[in-house]
């Protein structure tokens, strides 16, 4: 069983998210919240697995609130959602330690596969989604032009190929065969990559790898 918190400013769209899950046998949605302070408030108290979690609430914000989770319930997992498949928000979310993002308009079933993806500690972002999510949020003019994070000098040559790859939206199956090595091969270089700096899961590497400069917008790997 999966216990669910769900957090939206706007009933209809918690009532909707409640109907889709509840008569999945896995899921229980033991709570609802409407603010960000609130989800972290029932969080505590309830204790859900995976939060389903709007970016964009008053009070306190998804991230914020994404945040606070990581900080005070590291073993519960935020799904982050948005209007928009393009927003700076998400990004900010994934950074504060959001496992995944979803857009709105996603089926039942993508919702669902994700809540079960994230709950055990993966990322659910496409590669894809996510690469073009951050060359979005790296082209807004606010963005400081100073790096926020450095490559760590023990990469390999070999974990950094593979890190430029992984930004750049490819899978593990499409490192592996670029690279002309294993999937298992790879699984255990992006093992260590993770270590090295200090990321959680895939989403956190990719913007890793943006922020540091290790993979432009524009001109790809570098």
């Amino acid at each position: 069983m999966i216990r669910v918190l769900i957090a939206d400013d706007q009933p209809l769209v918690r009532r909707g998210l409640a109907l889709i899950l509840t008569p999945e046998p896995e899921f229980e949605v033991v709570g609802e919240a409407g603010d960000g302070a609130e989800a972290v408030a029932l969080a505590e108290r309830l204790r859900p697995d995976v939060v389903v979690m709007d970016i964009r609430m008053p009070v306190l914000d998804g991230v914020g609130a994404t945040g606070e989770l990581a900080r005070l319930l590291p073993e519960c997992r935020v799904l982050a959602l948005s209007t928009f498949d393009m927003d700076e928000y998400v990004v900010a979310a994934l950074r504060a330690g959001a496992y995944g993002f979803l857009p709105k308009d996603v089926s039942p079933e993508e919702l669902t596969a994700a809540i079960r993806t994230v709950h055990t500690g993966e990322a659910a972002v496409a590669p894809r989604l996510l690469t073009r999510l951050i060359s979005t949020y790296v082209r807004v003019p606010a963005r400081p032009a100073t790096r926020t994070a450095e490559v760590p000098a023990e990469l390999t040559p070999r974990e950094r190929e593979i890190w430029q790859l992984l930004a750049t939206g490819l899978d593990n199956a499409e490192i592996a065969a670029d690279l002309d090595i294993s999937v298992s091969t790879v699984k255990n270089h992006i093992t260590g990559i993770f270590g090295k700096l200090g990321v959680r899961d895939r989403a956190q590497a990719v913007i890793a790898a943006y922020e540091s400069g290790v993979v432009e917008v524009a001109g790809g790997p570098r």
